[in-house]
């Protein structure tokens, strides 16, 4: 019998951010010999118009995941865990979800209405736009200042439909998956991670804040790889 065909990684990040986020976690797994994607998700930074929203989100994630000619893994940070959710769902080449620190929501849950259904107060609202007001400290408060800095520099606003929109779909009632739980986190408070993460069929923990894939890049590895292996 032959080996098993070892999943493609798809990563995809959260609000503000882009797949830049990934670059240490990604550079470790290539160099580990897996074969790695990304998505950049389409209500980040939109253009002027009609703003892209969680279901438009959705879409960019089932598409990267139909262009993958075998087996995948999802790895979602924090907003992303929502559109993957509802992307991914009956997708039949997705073998299992990681969820970090991310928003494993249910079929007609928010982002919004996971917050308690007020923004936080770290949220800037701008129209239909949306971005945070401290990201230093409630994004990488235990990542190297100069990283942090470079980080803070390349987020972008990102469409408030993304919050406000409802999960249509929830991979995870029946794809595997693995909640991811950052114990320092000061975006997603430690109560609601673990919350979410009684959805998860496996649930990790990291003393990580909101952005391990820069502050605990070899941890992360170490737990998508062991969700990817067969």
């Amino acid at each position: 019998m032959s080996a098993p065909t070892r999943p493609v990684l798809l990563l995809v990040h959260g609000a503000w951010h882009g797949s830049w986020c990934w670059e240490p976690v990604r550079t470790a797994l290539v160099d580990n010999g897996w074969r790695v994607e990304s998505v950049d998700l389409p209500s980040v930074g939109p253009a002027a118009g009609d703003r892209p929203g969680l279901h438009d989100d959705a879409k960019a994630v089932r598409a990267a995941i139909d262009a993958v000619d075998g087996p995948v893994v999802v790895v979602a940070h924090s907003y992303g865990g929502a559109p993957v959710s509802e992307g991914a769902a009956d997708a039949p080449t997705v073998q299992h979800l990681v969820y970090v620190t991310a928003f494993q929501l249910a079929p007609g849950e928010s982002l919004l209405g996971a917050a308690g259904g007020q923004p936080p107060p770290w949220w800037r609202i701008d129209g239909d736009l949306f971005s945070p007001l401290t990201p230093h400290e409630v994004f990488y408060g235990d990542v190297a200042p100069e990283v942090a800095d470079a980080a803070v520099a390349r987020l972008r606003p990102q469409s408030y439909a993304a919050a406000t929109e409802q999960l249509l779909a929830a991979a995870w009632e029946s794809t595997p998956s693995t909640y991811v739980v950052c114990e320092a986190d000061q975006a997603i408070p430690v109560f609601a991670q673990e919350a979410m993460a009684g959805r998860a069929g496996h649930v990790e923990r990291l003393p990580a804040a909101h952005s391990p894939f820069l502050s605990h890049p070899a941890d992360l590895v170490r737990i998508i790889e062991a969700a990817a292996r067969p």
